[in-house]
């Protein structure tokens, strides 16, 4: 008799009787032991921490670490999809200033091709509506996390006729599935121990994303574990001490109107002419500043990812035609700040950036990049560095650019400043981010921003401009002083 395929999120799915051997028996136990054969739904809740992905403090630390209150997820496999909520706050660091905690309330979604997060808009009054607004990057990585709950894990194996193979006093179990790899344990009282499996990230490449479960106990009549531990990149992004898990509820998750209709759009680039031959280039979350030289361009900042970048190198071309991009400089190492780098080292740029930073691009670069290959992965180049400790210059006789590490800022510890003294203008990230003219100042001042001034006064830079390389605007030194509750300066 032959059994229909059904579609897991990628996978292809069909059934295949064959004689079972010891170990393939392993799998076929334990997902009758979990539930997994007529799995329909999965929900289960709880509390513990979150850690932000990328955003290490340290290049080579760990990410940052979240209070959890409460942690529900629910999945239903057969959309595939899956809803997150949960509240968090951030820990307090000992000896790492930042902004003030406050409690967060977050809503996250995945439903096949198609992610999304609803939350009141940005800057928006606290009595706003909610919004669904998609996260097309976002797609790999949660319905990863459908695939790699016990459940989830086990029902896929069976989908995609896994391969059992003992290993020590449990089975071993592994399958590939739309070019991605699992791999998951099951220990000799049929309880999967572990799943692995690996997503695109455009800094890490081929990523480790592994659960680790323990525990085990009857929640209601299912066997599920009471502690889940999710990592990525080598460090924890979730731990959730479980506090209740059903199997076979009712969940409907529609994907919004807008959010189905979305396609993933072209990055655009919008050049703005700050100085002759300064450009702030935006169009999107994250901008750049492009700075001509004598025969080349000085490139600040290549953010997200090498989609980003080919459109900053096209934009580049036009308004500075014949003259190669020479330098790139890095503020910091965050993800989102460097994730289209390697485009440029592929293009034979220079990477300016902290001395922090070279060992951790250079051992996150040699990884592999199959899931995704980028121009680097294909060309192999190896990359070119000018580092610094505090200060560093890049001067072509004509125009002169200063960068500086901005000391005991909290949000990381190699950020850095680029400073242009002829022009005065100050571009940096996430230090302090330009607002539009009529939003209200901060109820509190930012220690990042209050930092960036002490900064500034420290190194007795005159600032006419700051091009944040976030934010709507480009703002003055008289919006950073509002921000922090200085008064206006003396004419």
């Amino acid at each position: 008799m032959r059994i229909p395929s059904i579609a897991l999120c990628g996978f292809t799915a069909a059934f295949v009787f064959l004689p079972i051997a010891a170990d393939a028996a392993s799998l076929q136990e334990a997902a009758a032991a979990l539930g997994a054969v007529d799995a329909k739904s999965l929900e289960f809740s709880g509390a513990g921490h979150w850690y932000q992905f990328g955003q290490a403090p340290v290049p080579g630390g760990p990410w940052p670490q979240f209070e959890v209150s409460s942690y529900s997820a629910s999945v239903n496999f057969s959309a595939p999809a899956q809803r997150v909520l949960l509240t968090r706050i951030q820990t307090v660091e000992p000896g790492r200033q930042r902004p003030t905690p406050t409690e967060q309330k977050l809503s996250w979604f995945v439903s096949g091709d198609k992610a999304w997060n609803v939350a009141p808009p940005a800057n928006s009054p606290p009595d706003a509506a909610p919004v669904a607004t998609p996260q097309p990057a976002l797609v790999e990585e949660r319905a990863a996390e459908i695939w790699t709950t016990p459940q989830g894990f086990l029902k896929a194996a069976l989908a995609n006729g896994a391969k059992s193979s003992a290993s020590g006093a449990g089975v071993q179990i592994s399958f590939t599935s739309a070019g991605h790899k699992y791999e998951g344990y099951i220990n000799a009282a049929n309880q999967l121990e572990w799943v692995r499996s690996w997503i695109d990230s455009p800094v890490l490449g081929d990523t480790l994303v592994e659960a680790k479960f323990s525990g085990y106990k009857d929640f209601g009549g299912i066997q599920f574990p009471a502690e889940l531990t999710r990592s990525q990149g080598g460090f924890p992004v979730l731990h959730v001490k479980v506090a209740s898990a059903k199997l076979n509820q009712v969940v409907d998750i529609p994907v919004p109107e807008n959010v189905a209709s979305s396609k993933a759009a072209a990055p655009t680039v919008t050049a703005n002419k700050l100085a002759e031959g300064v450009y702030w280039l935006t169009g999107g979350t994250h901008h750049s500043v492009a700075i001509e030289q004598k025969d080349h361009v000085v490139l600040v900042e290549a953010p997200l990812n090498e989609e980003r970048s080919l459109a900053l190198i096209a934009k580049i071309a036009e308004i500075a035609p014949n003259k190669p991009i020479k330098y790139v400089l890095n503020s910091h190492v965050h993800f989102d700040h460097s994730g289209g780098l390697r485009t440029f080292v592929d293009a034979g740029a220079t990477l300016v950036t902290h001395e922090l930073d070279k060992p951790y691009y250079e051992q996150a670069w040699s990884a592999p990049h199959t899931l995704r290959p980028d121009r680097l992965a294909q060309s192999k180049k190896a990359a070119k560095f000018e580092t610094y400790a505090d200060k560093h210059v890049l001067s072509d006789g004509a125009r002169q650019i200063e960068v500086h590490r901005i000391a005991g800022n909290g949000h990381s510890d190699e950020l850095a400043l680029v400073y242009l003294p002829a022009e005065k203008i100050l571009i940096e990230a996430d230090a302090f981010t330009p607002q539009a003219k009529d939003a209200p100042p901060p109820k509190s001042p930012n220690p990042y921003s209050v930092n960036l001034y002490e900064n500034i006064q420290k190194l007795k830079l005159d600032v006419a401009q700051i091009a944040g390389l976030h934010g709507p605007r480009v703002g003055a030194l008289a919006d950073l002083r509002a921000a922090i509750g200085q008064p206006p300066l003396a004419q």
